[in-house]
């Protein structure tokens, strides 16, 4: 009889252990079905996001379906990533066409960016590369400052055809000394009576690019002689270690 003690115990402590884990997936599953709930009814509530669909399993979300544009894939990661008990994002969703070539994409992207900022006074101070491969984005150069680089990525975002934005902008350093060299520099190269129609265009196609005192030029320039003209007059201010001149000439292979 006292044989039979140990294998009852047994058999319950088994039984318990079995219900223990049932109650725990019971408990696992109905909290996947609260964050899935939360997920569709505040955080992805808005109609951009209708045709997402969404699954949780130990607490990981998984998102799928398709957006219009790149910026409501970015936007709904984040969304999720704020809704508490989520661990996880599985990010599958794919951006809605049109299919736009490559070159055609990366076109459209360099005029938009280049036109972003006109009017805050900082569209001369920003040089932001723009590359497109198979629908992918990858924004380059350097910025004036943060809300610039910021606007830039946003612009990317919003643009139909973009399937992805990879932000690889470098923001130059805060420096009252560059900020000085940076106007002077500008009123240098525009003010220059070959020069000066440059600054007709609201785009300002030479862009200077200043971090410690180390200017670059880039942008697209029409003849050889206004480039030369650009770098001479960079060079002439005061303050400025450097002076790098990487404007194209139209019409030229780059790197001439």
């Amino acid at each position: 009889m006292r044989g039979l003690v140990p294998l009852v115990m047994g058999v319950l402590l088994l039984c318990g252990s079995t219900l223990s884990r049932h109650s725990i997936a019971l408990a696992q599953s109905q909290n996947d079905n609260n964050l899935r709930a939360q997920i569709i009814n505040k955080a992805l509530n808005k109609s951009q996001f209708k045709n997402i669909q969404v699954t949780v399993t130990n607490g990981i979300a998984k998102l799928t379906g398709t957006v219009p544009v790149y910026f409501w894939k970015d936007e709904a990661d984040k969304r999720v990533h704020r809704v508490k008990g989520v661990v996880a994002v599985d990010n599958e969703i794919q951006v809605a066409g049109p299919e736009i070539s490559d070159a055609d994409l990366q076109q459209k992207l360099v005029k938009a960016i280049a036109y972003d900022r006109v009017g805050y006074g900082t569209t001369p101070f920003n040089a932001i590369s723009v590359s497109v491969n198979n629908g992918v984005v990858t924004l380059g150069g350097t910025a004036y400052g943060p809300v610039d680089a910021e606007s830039a990525v946003a612009v990317a975002s919003n643009t139909k055809g973009v399937k992805d934005v990879i932000d690889n902008i470098s923001v130059d350093p805060v420096s009252p000394m560059d900020d000085r060299i940076r106007r002077a520099v500008y009123r240098a190269v525009y003010g220059f009576p070959s020069l000066n129609r440059y600054a007709i265009d609201p785009a300002q196609p030479i862009r200077i690019s200043v971090q410690n005192g180390n200017v670059t030029l880039y942008g697209v320039v029409d003849r050889q002689a206004d480039k030369d003209a650009a770098g001479i007059r960079a060079n002439s201010v005061p303050g400025v270690f450097k002076v790098t001149n990487d404007l194209q000439v139209a019409g030229q292979p780059a790197g001439k």
